[in-house]
């Protein structure tokens, strides 16, 4: 049986698209690129570069998700979106309601209740919406989540997480310092994996939050520090330092009552410490195989979704319960809860 490659568009070419253009390039028994859609003439430009020098003929671009639709919609089967946090929602809205599966770059939607929108037009279309998070794709936070669940590590009382990057350095005029495109500074830019392998990891609802955030002279955070309490009453502890040397870290640690587990806001290593062990040792898991295979394979029904949008729902169910206490002054908040969404 012959397997037809993917048709897929990519809205939004910038850096990280191109990046993911290069790796799609290597797969063309599985993929075909059928369209770009990009209103910004260099970005099209630096994309097309991209196929010529892979020996592809670049495929048309279009400026507008509305242009894309209306001329590509009955030849694509997916659409990769990787554009500005504030165009995620209705973006991947009208692609499920156009009738295309949908790969969405993190974070999925910059508050709770567009995530609640999400779902609700991935259940009625019956689309497949993936977040691409590299944590809840990777093989060390999958094999740790497990873990955790199972109960072989006990019962979880602390998770401390903290992530660092010279990100204001580096982002100051771009427009991830524009807090109406991209919903929130380096806590929800470079930090957003933390917030999602946390919320990941713990697998249950946060019940309350409080924060603190200093913008460093900017319009978004830049340094942020958070604490929060679990449903089941484990505590959490969030650092962000987006003003750092030049540098881009993480250490996450999940303190149970039977093993300490540490690994990375993108899954980039996975240890345990046992009751009785002196030391942490690298748990084995299986191989990497990238984000648009993964995508790849839930949509053949390979693997269940690793990354739905329940995920997304929980991370920004936190966000915004930081976002109100740190508005606040640091303020406890309660945070929204809904178990029959939080079955993920």
């Amino acid at each position: 049986m012959t397997t037809q490659p993917v048709r897929v568009a990519l809205i939004g070419v910038g850096g990280m698209a191109r990046h993911h253009i290069r790796h799609m390039l290597r797969q063309q028994d599985t993929t075909r690129i059928v369209a770009l859609c990009e209103p910004s003439p260099l970005m099209q430009e630096l994309a097309a570069q991209e196929f010529t020098k892979a020996g592809v003929t670049p495929p048309p671009q279009v400026a507008s998700i509305e242009e894309l639709l209306a001329k590509f919609s009955g030849q694509l089967d997916a659409v990769f979106i990787i554009t500005p946090h504030a165009q995620h929602h209705d973006q991947a809205k009208a692609c499920m309601e156009a009738g295309i599966d949908v790969l969405l770059e993190k974070p999925m939607v910059i508050n709770a209740q567009e995530a609640h929108s999400l779902i609700e037009t991935r259940d009625r279309t019956g689309r497949l919406l993936v977040i691409a998070f590299q944590s809840s794709l990777s093989p060390q936070i999958r094999t740790a989540a497990k873990m955790l669940r199972s109960g072989e590590l006990g019962q979880i009382l602390n998770i401390s997480g903290t992530v660092w990057q010279n990100w204001n350095e580096l982002n100051g005029d771009t427009w991830r310092t524009d807090p109406v495109m991209s919903g929130g500074g380096f806590l929800f830019d470079t930090g957003a994996h933390m917030l999602n392998t946390v919320a990941d990891l713990a697998g249950e609802n946060f019940l309350e939050v409080a924060a603190f955030m200093d913008n460093r002279g900017r319009q978004v955070d830049i340094l942020s520090a958070v604490i929060g309490r679990l449903e089941s009453g484990a505590m959490v502890t969030i650092s962000a330092c987006g003003d750092t040397i030049p540098s881009c870290a993480s250490d996450v640690r999940v303190f149970c009552t039977k093993a300490i587990l540490r690994t990375g806001v993108w899954g980039e290593r996975l240890e345990v410490q046992r009751f009785g062990r002196k030391q942490l040792r690298k748990v084995p898991v299986p191989a990497w195989i990238g984000v648009w295979e993964q995508f790849l394979a839930v949509r053949n029904g390979e693997i269940e979704n690793p990354s739905p949008p329940e995920i997304g729902l929980r991370m920004t169910r936190l966000w915004d319960a930081i976002k109100a206490s740190a508005a606040q002054g640091g303020a406890l908040v309660q945070c929204e809860r809904d178990t029959e969404l939080e079955k993920a």
